[in-house]
């Protein structure tokens, strides 16, 4: 059984996400299989498409509780695009569609009139650490503070608490959280593995965290 799973909930974009962790050394299993979740030790919850077809398929395969028990479980987790949105309590996408709740908070639709979906590279700030100054999660480490990264969404968290933003992201004067993350939980609003150097970074600055809280192999590289 591989140590790092990406689940697959026919979201598509599974083999970017597959090649750019491979691109850090480490092989991943791209699965549906719940089982599969349960025994991982790094899960990356990927995605494009709709709120209401992402949980539709979630709870269809009998994925939502197996990701929910995984993150209860203290083992690291990173959700990008879709995959952060179904982390939170209710996404508006087309009415109210109940997610997986680990989050607090909402997804909505940024303000009628703007230019949807936001397309294209952007910039995100990372919030640091007040005491070290250093990015506040270390998924950002070697990443330059305002670099760009791909996004692709019309849809948006707003957190209800505050504490769990990381990243934020001004478009068209909306500033928006792009990085949420709270203890083992990290996840993007961008497509990491569309995003060059920086993204591949983040995707092995998230591996190798696993690595060091003992999750996966010892022999995932500390850089890109």
């Amino acid at each position: 059984m591989a140590d790092v799973v990406i689940v697959d909930y026919g979201a598509g974009n599974l083999r970017s996400v597959a090649r750019a962790v491979s691109h850090a050394g480490v092989e991943a299993a791209v699965t549906a299989n719940a089982g599969a979740i349960a025994g991982a030790k790094a899960l990356i919850l990927p995605g494009v498409g709709a709120a209401a077809d992402t949980m539709k398929n979630l709870r269809d395969g009998g994925l939502d509780g197996p990701i929910r028990d995984y993150i209860a479980s203290g083992r690291p987790f990173l959700g990008v695009c879709m995959g952060m949105q179904a982390l939170f309590e209710v996404s508006e996408e087309e009415g109210e569609h109940e997610c997986l709740g680990v989050l607090g908070g909402r997804i909505v639709r940024f303000p009628y009139g703007m230019t949807v979906p936001h397309m294209g590279w952007n910039t995100v700030t990372v919030r640091p650490d007040a005491d070290t100054g250093l990015p506040l999660h270390p998924v950002f480490d070697g990443i330059d503070q305002d670099s760009f990264f791909y996004f692709v969404h019309s849809y948006h968290p707003a957190p209800s608490q505050a504490d769990v933003v990381i990243g934020l992201t001004d478009y068209l004067g909306v500033t928006f959280a792009s990085v949420v993350g709270r203890d083992n939980v990290i996840a993007t609003q961008f497509h990491p593995e569309k995003s060059g150097a920086a993204g591949l970074r983040l995707y092995a600055n998230f591996l190798r965290l696993a690595r060091e809280r003992g999750s996966i192999a010892p022999d995932v590289p500390a850089t890109p």
